[in-house]
């Protein structure tokens, strides 16, 4: 079990240009209201971000926490993500892992974009291994190939799948659906759509916010696009446009949690005030409106 909304420790986060006492009070703001689960990745800013969670977590008592990392992926250094999915690769990978966060064990280890002949007998094994051990509680993957999530809901081993989903991603919810009546729990990641919802020059308040869309600039110009549809979220009576985003995610009834980064105490406040919100019949429509647009 864990909260609605978990809070993602990526990207700007976990750099060291990001202020470390700010990073590290937002991580403890969301354990005081009620935040369960927090997701990383060994490979996630640049190998910082797992260590500064754990710098965060020191002398708390994570009993009640879910710390989810994904492991496959690491930093290799100029900006290059390295892959190694070999068995050896991902224990190894959940033991550092734990080091990092200090933690004894983790919530949640997620392979991080398997293809799927990498899901085989020898990596089920070295996944129970580490179950055994006790070093980790659940097993589960995060691939933005929705054939790999289709091939991880009949796998035994895979206990959760984080699948993109959001405003931009509907084509999404059939997967989500066959995943839950599997048995599987599911995470959505990326629920904001990285904010290629709202305009551009809207977003410039600060140094990352500089970094963010200089990164979509470069790597999500189609989703840039598709997100002009959605403008309308942001002028909504209420809510902001990040909390209509959340709120459409958390209404599908399959999803078991969302993650979501913030870099600002107001953002984390709005954000986790999402739980709260119902979007009304008019703007679903309207939201399906736009998800069918060409």
């Amino acid at each position: 079990m864990v909260s609605e909304l978990g809070f993602g420790c990526a990207s700007w986060w976990g750099k060291p240009a990001f202020d470390e006492r700010t990073a590290v009070g937002l991580v403890h703001e969301a354990i005081e209201r009620g935040v369960t689960l927090f997701d990383t990745g060994a490979s996630y800013s640049a190998g910082e971000a797992e260590p500064r969670l754990g710098r965060a977590l020191r002398g708390h008592d994570t009993s009640g926490l879910v710390i989810a990392t994904k492991a496959g992926t690491f930093h290799a250094g100029r900006g290059r993500i390295g892959r190694d999915m070999r068995p050896a690769a991902i224990v190894a990978s959940a033991e550092r892992s734990l080091r990092h966060l200090g933690v004894e064990a983790l919530g949640l280890l997620q392979l991080h974009g398997p293809a799927i002949g990498e899901l085989d007998e020898a990596m089920f094994e070295a996944l129970a291994g580490l179950k055994a051990r006790g070093l980790v509680r659940a097993v589960g993957l995060n691939s933005f190939d929705p054939e790999v999530v289709e091939h991880a809901i009949g796998l035994p081993g895979i206990d959760v799948v984080m699948v993109d989903y959001n405003v931009l991603r509907p084509e999404r919810e059939a997967l989500i659906a066959r995943a839950a009546a599997a048995g599987k729990g599911v995470l959505a990641g990326m629920p904001l759509a990285m904010g290629h919802t709202r305009p551009l020059l809207s977003r410039l308040r600060g140094p990352q916010d500089l970094w963010y869309v200089a990164r979509a600039l470069a790597k999500h110009r189609d989703e840039l696009a598709r997100g002009r549809r959605f403008r309308f979220l942001h002028r909504l009576p209420g809510m902001t446009g990040a909390q209509a985003a959340l709120a459409y995610v958390l209404a599908n009834p399959h999803v078991r949690a969302a993650g979501f980064g913030a870099n600002r105490p107001q953002h984390l406040r709005e954000n986790l005030a999402a739980a709260d919100l119902a979007l009304p019949p008019e703007v679903m429509t309207a939201i399906h409106a736009a998800q069918g647009a060409t």
